[in-house]
């Protein structure tokens, strides 16, 4: 049988096949090809007991893309939400996760939760520094129900891993997508009765039409020291359209003469939160390789 993985916990697997959900455990040979099955997966499996829908994960599937953190597979699109306020948002942190889609080119989408507690000024001022970097920015507020149905819009026929800091509001935004709370499925709660589990481990949730959404747990930084430096400004699209304006090949936009990018920061057109933020994460990247 095929089937997609819907959650990990705990070393079971919970196998969607059709409408039914099977407990999986995974065959030993996972773990000597160092392969661990993630939410997201398809795979084959087979039943060890129909009555008690158990089984064993024994193939899985080829990944279209697979994610460290979050730890999920097969997505179409990244949703990252933050807080607009309360607490404030950390910018830096939310491009370090930018960069990480940007890395995997997955598509990404950024919510700011809390939107009933900035005004129209701050607003704005949050959508232009990252629209200008060509990303669609969304505003709701979970507490009011606004800015749902744009959000509900977007994840249609999508696979989408939803992930961001603990205070954003992420799992009440999550459950305000469905009419019913929704953070464990009645299914899954009642085979392994943990629902105090809920946001730890990334689980597939059906919203809308042909929608499904990873709900990751919260996380609170990111390394980017995977990366090359001279890969990092890659992850910046907005730097695209202005590097080739560079005198040198291999710029890096910091302290070179009659750079591209540079010149679109004076004039205005790239953010100057975001290039700040480049500037350190180089300086991160640079530092970690020389050691």
């Amino acid at each position: 049988m095929e089937g997609r993985i819907i959650k990990g916990i705990a070393g079971f697997y919970y196998v969607k096949c059709g409408k039914e959900i099977y407990q999986c455990k995974a065959k030993g040979i996972f773990r000597k090809e160092s392969l661990k099955p993630l939410p997201g997966d398809f795979v084959r499996m087979e039943v060890t007991d129909e009555k008690d829908m158990e089984g064993n994960v024994i193939e899985i599937l080829k990944r279209k893309n697979e994610l460290i953190r979050p730890a999920v597979a097969n997505v179409d699109q990244a949703l990252v939400i933050f807080a607009a306020a309360s607490p404030a948002p950390n910018l830096g942190l939310l491009d370090r996760f930018l960069i990480q889609m940007e890395h995997k080119e997955i598509p990404a989408l950024i919510c700011f939760n809390k939107m009933d507690l900035i005004g129209e000024e701050e607003r704005e001022r949050l959508a232009a520094i990252y629209e200008s970097a060509g990303y669609r920015v969304l505003f709701t507020s979970a507490k009011e129900e606004k800015g749902i149905d744009e959000l509900k819009s977007v994840l249609r026929e999508k696979v989408t891993t939803v992930a961001g800091p603990s205070g954003a509001g992420k799992s009440t935004l999550i459950n305000c997508l469905q009419q019913e709370t929704v953070m464990e499925t009645g299914e899954i709660s009642a085979k392994i009765e943990r629902g105090k589990h809920t946001t730890r481990h990334a689980q597939l949730i059906e919203v809308g039409e042909n929608g499904y959404i990873f709900d990751t747990p919260g996380f609170s930084s990111l390394d980017v020291s995977e990366l090359m430096p001279e890969e990092l400004e890659q992850c910046f699209p907005e730097f695209k359209d202005y590097r080739e304006s560079c005198r040198f090949l291999g710029c890096a936009h910091i302290h070179e003469p009659d750079c591209g990018v540079k010149e679109a920061l004076a004039m205005g057109k790239i953010s100057r939160e975001r290039y700040e933020n480049y500037v350190s994460l180089y300086g991160e990247c640079k530092n970690k390789r020389r050691y």
